[in-house]
């Protein structure tokens, strides 16, 4: 199966995309990341995280922004992969929780033709993920390099 590569001059402001995980986030794999990368008791243990801020076991955030990633790449098939440019928000409203089913909604904000590079230029999005329950679990507006369509 052929995946038709996207270059700046395939967006326009206003436009959006979104997709979908098929499976709920584990427990075990809420337990396994954090281990990994944030060892906190509100991530491991759901004892801990029941008498934390949380109320319960709730997943890294940065968790949430890898899972965030693997739909953005899934989503949007860039010309040369999604290389982030910087942020200007990120947020996690609420905590993602075990069983929680992620979708993101992304929607094209800006796009900037570079002047002095012009083959790139930058394509500003806010990505938006929710939970099952249509709730935003990370919001975040950023920028990416994005290669613009060769002139042969």
């Amino acid at each position: 199966m052929s995946v038709n590569l996207l270059y700046l001059e395939d967006f326009a402001p206003g436009q959006q995309f979104s997709h979908a995980c098929d499976e709920p986030l584990s427990a075990e794999a809420i337990k396994e990341f954090a281990a990994s990368y944030d060892p906190q008791p509100f991530h491991l243990d759901e004892t801990a995280a029941a008498q934390s801020f949380f109320g319960g076991l709730a997943a890294s955030g940065w968790h949430t922004a890898a899972l965030t990633m693997r739909l953005l790449v899934k989503t949007l098939p860039i010309k040369g992969g999604i290389i982030g440019a910087g942020f200007e928000e990120f947020r996690w409203p609420r905590p993602t929780r075990p069983g929680d089913r992620l979708r993101v909604e992304i929607e094209v904000l800006e796009l900037k033709f570079s002047q002095s590079k012009p083959q790139q230029g930058f394509l500003k999005h806010r990505v938006t993920t929710y939970n099952q329950d249509n709730q935003p679990v990370l919001v975040m507006t950023g920028n990416l390099l994005v290669p613009r369509r060769p002139h042969n």
